[in-house]
């Protein structure tokens, strides 16, 4: 993603490595056997999705979720960990083989890994994670699929994978449906608390397909420094009312001679939520009508204002062209005192050790970093953060999905769980000490044991948790309270465009992207706008458009 307009986690690696792998992928279905299955425009069909049912494994949450979708907030660890599942849930099955993306460091192998060795105790079996590097992924993918080689679990590209999605799926994926649809999820306790929004997104061609990485419905609009914003007059962020107030406030955060600038990268998210853009698409229930949100006169603005606060000097320098595996430079330099706002997902806030809240007091106790929100009165959040992707279980006999789904539902158990104590710190006195308070505290050795991507299989909504800050669990939980209600239905999660499914976040984003990141940057004038508009549609833009509004006025039949 650029530095201009960073979406999600998901979308950040989708216009970098692995744009063109559907083109390139898409010819292997045919070799495959997918017998010619075509993707059609449709409405998802919600009568099979999983009932979805609240996971109570015996814990007091300090600060209370709501059933609206806030999340839990805890400021302890708890003394006494419950389990999630029960007994050895794959004694006796034989080795499993997955392979996920991950955004760390390659961990450790089974031989040196104490966390992955209590893992695979408590299992009863083997299993074989391959990691692989995030930007790596999309080829590492397309190789098994040509090779005819996928593990028994894997995680779907975030960044895309094969053109003719639903004809691989069908072709080499099992059908989840007859294990996981209603009441039948309830054989799998900790994937049953996975909100219907996320299992939407997972299902495919009418039949469930996926098993979502779940998040926790919107990423938010990333992170700003209070101290430095109360330093500018801004104590409270109620007091920025409009787009005048905080381009005011960039100007005022921004003091080149002391490298000191308002944004490292993007602000066009913020900026447009902020206008009550869509979240990629909007539909107009009583016409039918869909606006992709380059269209809105929202989007408009926010990328002109972006612009007028570019030509400004607010960016740090070089940020707009950060792209992909670039973004740890500016994240960096935001955690590094260089800049006042970053764009970022609400998962790396309370991290633990790596993310914005440890991270930034090792550096300076001083720096005050929390979560932004959307500002002015027509402001929206998006539901952008549902899931990272989904998992799938490569086609096997009844017998043996059942087992990969207990794999899952292991991955997925909640905070404070043995399995997801052992999944998040390792082993207890290897990767792990409890400090003085009872919380985890990772050592040198489990920092790298716990980067096997186990929670890549499948997950649940995470609780707000942080072994160092009280305050910032109450921070992220207090921003929550408040994004639920603004939020923004994405309208695409109960639909099928074949196009969008894979153009959308692919070629045609590198288009919209391009686009945009060439107009903040003074390359192009905002007068060439309107052609950056028609040349999306004319790249696939108006075909995404007629299969969504052809498959939701199927939908009202």
């Amino acid at each position: 993603m650029s530095g201009t307009t960073s979406i999600n986690r998901r979308t950040l690696f989708r216009w970098g490595a692995g744009v063109g792998l559907g083109v390139a992928a898409a010819p292997l279905l045919a070799a495959c056997g997918d017998g010619g299955t075509a993707a059609k425009a449709e409405a998802k069909t919600t009568s099979l999705l999983p009932t979805t049912t609240v996971r109570n494994i015996g814990l007091k949450p300090d600060l209370a979720g709501t059933s609206a979708g806030v999340p839990q907030g805890f400021f302890a660890y708890p003394a006494q960990l419950q389990r999630a599942t029960t007994g050895t849930p794959l004694k006796g099955a034989k080795p499993i083989s997955a392979a996920m993306e991950t955004f760390s460091p390659l961990p450790p192998a089974r031989g040196r890994n104490a966390a992955w060795q209590a893992i695979e105790k408590l299992l009863g079996t083997q299993v074989n994670v391959t990691p692989v590097p995030a930007d790596d992924y999309p080829t590492k993918f397309s190789t098994m699929v040509a090779s005819d080689s996928l593990p028994d679990i894997f995680m779907y590209p975030e960044t895309g994978g094969v053109d003719n999605k639903s004809g691989f799926l069908a072709a080499k994926c099992a059908d989840l449906t007859p294990y996981l649809a209603g009441d039948k999820v309830k054989d799998y306790p900790n994937l049953a608390a996975i909100p219907k929004g996320a299992w939407q997104g997972a299902t495919f061609g009418s039949k469930i397909f996926g098993i979502p990485i779940t998040r926790i419905g919107t990423a938010g609009v990333g992170f700003y420094r209070h101290d430095l914003f109360a330093k500018a007059g801004v104590t409270s962020l109620d007091q920025i009312t409009d787009v005048d107030r905080f381009t005011e406030l960039a100007k005022e955060l921004t003091n080149p001679k002391r490298h000191q600038y308002a944004f490292s990268a993007g602000i066009t998210n913020l900026l447009a939520a902020s206008a009550g853009a869509p979240y990629f698409w909007a539909m107009d229930a009583k016409t039918g009508k869909w606006t992709y949100w380059l269209e809105t006169d929202a989007m408009r603005s926010a990328i002109e204002t972006a612009a007028k606060l570019y030509k400004a000097g607010c960016f740090y320098p070089g940020t707009v062209e950060m792209v992909g595996a670039q973004k740890a430079q500016y994240t960096n330099l935001f955690k590094n005192g260089k800049a006042a706002y970053v764009y970022d997902g609400m998962p790396n806030y309370l991290a633990p050790g790596v993310g914005y809240v440890d991270s930034m007091a090792a550096i300076d106790k001083s720096f005050d970093v929390r979560p932004m929100l959307p500002f002015g009165p027509d402001a929206v959040s998006w539901q952008d953060n549902v899931s990272l992707q989904n998992t799938h279980v490569k086609k096997a006999d009844g017998a043996r999905v059942k087992e990969i789904l207990k794999l899952a539902d292991f991955a997925a158990s909640p905070f404070g769980s043995v399995e997801y104590t052992l999944i998040t710190f390792g082993a207890e006195g290897v990767d792990y000490q409890r400090d003085a308070k009872g919380n985890p505290v990772l050592t040198k050795q489990g920092a790298q044991d716990i980067t096997v991507p186990w929670g890549k299989l499948a997950s649940g909504v995470p609780a707000f948790f942080s072994t160092t800050s009280e305050d910032a669990v109450r921070y992220v939980h207090d921003a929550y309270t408040k994004l639920i209600p603004m939020l923004q239905p994405d309208v695409t999660l109960g639909y099928t465009s074949p196009t969008w499914d894979s153009k959308g976040y692919g070629s045609l984003y590198t288009i919209h992207q391009d686009g945009i990141k060439d107009i903040i940057a003074g390359r192009k004038p905002m007068s060439s706008y309107d052609a950056l508009v028609k040349k999306w549609r004319n790249a696939g833009g108006d075909t995404c458009r007629a299969e969504f509004e052809k498959a939701s006025q199927k939908g009202t039949k």
